[in-house]
C-alpha cells in the first residue's frame, strides 16, 4: 500500500490534475458518507482518485500556462510525449493500463471506465449506485473549483470543442439530463443536498485524502 500522493509523485501526475482528482474524490466522500445505503466507499474513492492519471495525453498545455508551472512548459511537453510512447494516444485507456499497473482490482477499473460519455449514455439505466456516483462527482469539478452540474457540463462544452470526442451539442443536453437523474437518485439517499458540497467543505477532505492508502 503506497500514499497516493506518492503515486502522483512516480507518475508525473501535474499538480493541476492531482488536485482534480483529490477534489472529485472529496465530493465522493462526501456523498459516501451522507447515505442510508451500503455502498462500496473505499473502492470509490480509489477510483476517483486514479480517473484520469493518463489524462496529460490529451491536453493542451498552452491553454491553462499556469498549470505548467513551476517546472514549465518544456518540461511538461516531455513527460506528455513519454505517456504517449508508453500508454497510446487514448487517454482513457492509458487511465486503465496505469490502474491495472498499480494492481487495483476489476471493480476500480470498472469504476473508471464508466467515467465516459458513451457508457453512460448507453447503459445509464444499468448502473449500480456506486458507477453513478463516480460519473457524478466527476461532473462536478471544473479544473479549478467545484460546481453545479450545469457550470461544469458548460466549461467541458467549451473546453473540448476541437477536440477529437467531442459531443454535439443535442448529446451534451442528453449526457447532462442523465446527470440530473442521477442527482436526484444520489441526493434521495443523501442527508445532503447538493449544494451543500462546496470548495469550502472539501477543502479538509482533501487534505486528509493525500494520506489515502491505494
Amino acid at each position: 500500500m503506497r500514499k497516493i500522493t506518492d503515486i502522483y509523485e512516480e507518475y508525473k501526475i501535474m499538480p493541476n490534475l492531482q488536485t482534480h482528482q483529490l477534489r472529485v474524490a472529496a465530493v465522493a466522500q462526501q456523498i459516501c458518507d451522507s447515505l442510508d445505503v451500503l455502498v462500496d466507499r473505499n473502492s470509490i474513492l480509489t477510483a476517483c482518485l486514479l480517473h484520469d492519471m493518463g489524462n496529460i495525453i490529451k491536453f493542451k498545455l498552452d491553454y491553462f500556462p499556469e498549470f505548467n508551472e513551476p517546472q514549465g512548459l518544456v518540461y511538461w511537453e516531455e513527460v506528455q510525449s513519454d505517456y504517449i510512447k508508453k500508454y497510446g494516444e487514448d487517454e482513457h485507456h492509458a487511465t486503465i493500463k496505469i490502474v491495472k499497473e498499480l494492481g487495483q482490482s476489476n471493480l476500480v477499473a470498472s469504476l473508471i471506465d464508466v467515467i465516459d460519455f458513451k457508457h453512460v449514455d448507453e447503459n445509464g439505466h444499468k448502473m449500480s449506485i456506486e458507477e453513478k456516483i463516480c460519473v457524478y462527482v466527476d461532473n462536478r469539478v471544473s479544473p479549478h473549483s467545484i460546481v453545479s452540474l450545469y457550470e461544469r457540463a458548460e466549461e467541458a462544452r467549451h473546453r473540448y470543442k476541437d477536440h477529437r470526442n467531442r459531443i454535439e451539442d443535442i448529446e451534451h443536453m442528453r449526457f447532462l439530463e442523465k446527470l440530473e437523474v442521477f442527482e436526484q437518485e444520489i441526493f434521495s439517499h443523501s442527508t445532503l443536498k447538493p449544494e451543500n458540497i462546496t470548495n469550502e467543505s472539501s477543502f479538509p477532505i482533501i487534505e486528509s485524502l493525500r494520506e489515502f492508502q491505494i
